[in-house]
């Protein structure tokens, strides 16, 4: 009996140890967020952990070239390994990766997130919401600096991307080869985005435009990788194929 809970302490101070440094990353066996609590009535409706390529198919990308299945040794996951060629209609992410055979209207989102980039004020990584088609959508940039361009959430409405954010921070350190989980929260019209801390959201909104669309990850114009998405919802998401972007398959 020691030696059991001997071994069971070790173990965990050693997942908190390799969490904390970037070494690993441990995937919670159970169906509930780590972040704060969900609402009465979701449930887990899609995990998505990459671990074989097949996953990808899932998946629809604004250039499937630039994205890959990245199995390094160190991580499994779905990696934004070049620029995207792709040119938006109106100035908008280049980069963008969506879930693409199902929409979803109120939602919990969880994901861990790298950033391969260079460091500068703009390095960022997005997530994508309420996606109706590639020029009417939501999307959180999370960069090093807030600015009107960065570091916020932004709709595009058939026009250059405009901040609706009504509070954000001055910005995250992505740092080198560090792993974070982010959270976001869309609960009607109102959207918080979480950064490692669970507990206090560095962007906040209420916008009410979209409804139901397609969820996703990318990047402006850097590169980085997407591991360990979890999503609940109050119902199953409405299944419906996106038809504008591509699959990498």
């Amino acid at each position: 009996m020691r030696l059991t809970a001997c071994r069971s302490i070790l173990l965990t101070l050693l997942t908190a140890f390799c969490w904390n440094w970037g070494l690993c990353r441990a995937e919670s066996a159970t169906n509930q967020p780590a972040g704060g609590p969900i609402p009465a009535g979701f449930s887990l409706v899609l995990e998505q952990h990459f671990d074989s390529p097949d996953s990808l198919k899932q998946f629809a990308f604004s250039d499937p070239k630039a994205w890959k299945h990245s199995a390094d040794g160190a991580s499994i996951a779905l990696e934004l390994a070049k620029q995207s060629d792709y040119k938006p209609a109106v100035r908008s992410p280049f980069n963008i990766a969506l879930i693409g055979d199902r929409v979803f209207g109120d939602f919990i989102l969880e994901v861990d997130l790298i950033q391969t980039g260079k460091e500068y004020g703009h390095r960022d990584m997005c997530l994508f919401f309420g996606v109706q088609d590639p020029s009417h959508f939501y999307y959180a940039h999370v960069a090093t600096k807030t600015d009107d361009h960065a570091h916020n959430i932004f709709i595009v409405n058939g026009e250059p991307r405009t901040k609706i954010s009504q509070a954000t921070t001055p910005g995250v350190q992505w740092g080198l080869n560090q792993w974070h989980r982010l959270r976001l929260e869309r609960v009607g019209p109102a959207v918080r985005v979480y950064f490692d801390d669970m507990i206090k959201p560095i962007m906040k909104s209420e916008n009410g435009k979209f409804g139901e669309g397609w969820i996703g990850f990318g990047s402006f114009d850097d590169t980085g990788k997407v591991d360990n998405i979890r999503i609940w919802a109050p119902a199953e998401p409405k299944r419906r194929q996106c038809e504008f972007f591509q699959s990498n398959l």
